[in-house]
């Protein structure tokens, strides 16, 4: 059966919130070609190999190590994997990189160095550079013998990015651009070749440069002290009237929010790639020390209280997955259309990131706290030896808690997630009214008590869109009666955005669920339904708790009554037995001993 994603009916942009799809318009794990599934293994095997055995030398920032692991990476083709073969890249798709970056996902502060390399600090020059930009630059980029940073943030400019005080200004002879200021928490800045940089030409246009290590004028400060990824190299880096030539200008001039923007959509996606990675890591690591410690004469993996963690760090790493995978595919797509129609390689590549921008920020939010409640968890079953530094998982524990600020932080990506869905109504790109309205009518009908469907799954499809109405009942009356006051309400928007997140999430996993039901039967996707249906059942309690603070922070009254009994409707579920449905789960973990999904 074919397995390709029907161009004509998957979802653009936001529309989950609005349209039901099938379970074969999304792309999920199981359907990896034969390349990408040794593209796959390749990257995780140089993890194994080249990464795993000198993580503690990595700490220790011995001088060149991570140089020369980007080196080796570079030579088995993983820095320019997704690179236009033009420019010395392999050519890859978007999902055979997302592919990548998760496996490369496990090497802690080198997984940092390698996306930091290849993402934000490479791909400002290849969607935005001029053409002798991109010759001078990407395959030098590509092969490793050119190390990227990115340097956007600045001491008092962080998630207002726009606010930065680094200002350059063209010289007398039109020669040069001279800019002065600083740059904080930049990585890889300690060996980086080339830099991208933002600042403020005349103190107003906000531009893009490529600046080079050597450049006059530029000096680095000292590494600094960080609480995790601490092999990972992050200085300051200051400009004193540095010289910067006037072709090294990066894009349109006063058009840098360009580029950082559509950077960040594209590296938010790659950022839960990689933490899926690290989680699947981290589990194979937990369940290692679960099965071997011993408590009350048994392995602390025979308790009730262990086999519910492990079963639940596995839940959300498969349900966060599905998320990304779907998300990813639907990238491509969109890209191929936008190739098909005439756009060069570097707006089709964007646009359709752009497109999808809700859910890169959605998939950022839940891929990063998935890895902290992996992690988190981690430390707490290996007890006072999770607290130790002989044990990795404390490794793991730290690394992962920046995770949440890289990126832009999960409370802006929340914000975003809301704000972007919005202003895709305003324009007319997508249709929230008609659906929210549609809410507010069933509100005031008959509930419906039955359904005729008897078909596999029919109440968990049912169950997901009440979800939807859920968050179209809280967050069109927010809208509604807030209007322009709602962007000031973060914490009502928090809420809704959380909602969406869970939905969608929930909805990637039912998704995938369902297609394997089709191609390989109930019995073969037995424990990914039990992860489905406990995921399901605890997702709908989360999103009634996050509609109902959403909705006492603005109705009251009769209003606020009607809401609530309709938010209760739209987020019941039948009766399920988790805890058995976890033991299933984390039985299959133990007696493999490590995460097989």
């Amino acid at each position: 059966m074919d397995t390709t994603v029907d161009k004509k009916t998957s979802l653009k942009g936001a529309e989950f919130l609005v349209k039901e799809s099938t379970p074969y318009d999304v792309f999920t794990p199981e359907d990896f070609n034969e390349e990408q599934r040794m593209i796959k293994e390749m990257a995780e095997q140089f993890v194994e190999k080249e990464v795993t055995p000198v993580l503690d030398r990595l700490d220790k920032l011995e001088e060149g190590l991570m140089p020369s692991l980007l080196d080796k990476a570079g030579e088995q083709g993983l820095l320019g994997a997704s690179f236009p073969e033009a420019y010395g890249g392999l050519g890859k798709d978007f999902v055979t990189a997302t592919i990548i970056n998760e496996a490369l996902g496990s090497g802690h502060s080198f997984s940092v160095a390698m996306a930091a390399h290849t993402g934000i600090g490479s791909l400002p020059i290849l969607y935005f550079g001029t053409e002798a930009q991109k010759q001078k630059y990407i395959p030098k980029l590509a092969s490793g013998e050119m190390k990227g940073a990115y340097a956007l943030t600045e001491p008092n400019s962080g998630s207002d990015a726009l606010s930065a005080k680094t200002t350059a200004k063209l010289s007398d002879d039109g020669k040069y651009y001279l800019l002065n200021g600083q740059k904080c928490w930049i990585t890889n800045s300690g060996f980086a070749d080339v830099f991208t940089v933002f600042a403020k030409i005349d103190g107003d246009k906000f531009t893009g440069f490529i600046v080079d290590k050597d450049t006059p004028g530029f000096t680095l400060g000292a590494e600094e002290h960080k609480m995790g990824i601490k092999g990972s190299s992050t200085r300051q880096i200051y400009f004193q009237d540095a010289k910067v030539p006037a072709e090294n200008v990066l894009g349109d001039i006063g058009k840098g929010h360009l580029i950082a923007f559509n950077i960040l959509n594209i590296g938010r996606l790659k950022l839960c790639a990689a933490a899926l990675g690290a989680c699947k890591k981290t589990i194979t690591i937990v369940v290692n020390y679960a099965s071997t410690r011993e408590q009350f004469k048994q392995p602390i993996a025979n308790f009730g209280a262990i086999k519910h963690k492990l079963a639940e760090m596995s839940i959300r790493t498969w349900m966060a997955e599905s998320s990304l995978f779907r998300t990813a595919q639907l990238i491509e797509q969109q890209e191929q259309e936008l190739l098909a129609a005439g756009k060069p390689f570097n707006e089709a590549v964007l646009g359709a990131a752009e497109e999808y921008a809700v859910e890169c920020a959605m998939l950022k939010v839940n891929g990063s706290e998935v890895l902290d409640y992996v992690v988190d968890e981690g430390v707490q079953i290996h007890g006072g030896n999770g607290f130790s530094d002989e044990y990795v998982i404390s490794k793991a524990y730290r690394d992962a808690r920046i995770n949440r600020i890289f990126e832009g932080t999960n409370e802006i990506n929340r914000l975003l997630t809301l704000d972007m869905t919005l202003k895709r109504a305003m324009k007319g790109k997508l249709d929230l009214m008609t659906p929210a309205m549609n809410v507010m009518k069933e509100l005031m009908s008959i509930p419906d008590f039955g359904s005729d469907d008897e078909t596999p799954f029919s109440k968990e499809k049912k169950l997901i869109l009440s979800l939807k109405k859920a968050i179209l009942l809280v967050a069109g009356a927010a809208a509604q009666k807030l209007m322009a006051r709602l962007e000031t309400e973060q914490e009502l928007l928090m809420n809704i955005a959380d909602m969406a997140i869970e939905t969608f999430t929930a909805e990637s996993g039912l998704l995938r669920l369902l297609k394997m039901v089709d191609t390989q039967g109930e019995s073969a996707a037995a424990l990914q339904a039990d992860m489905v249906r406990t995921y399901l059942t605890d997702a709908a309690d989360r999103i009634h708790k996050y509609g109902k603070d959403a909705i006492n922070g603005f109705a009251e009254g009769d209003e606020q009554r009607m809401m609530l009994l309709g938010l209760k409707r739209f987020t019941k579920t039948e009766p399920f037995n988790t805890k058995d449905a976890r033991r299933r789960i984390a039985d299959k973990l133990i007696a493999e001993n490590r995460y097989i999904w």
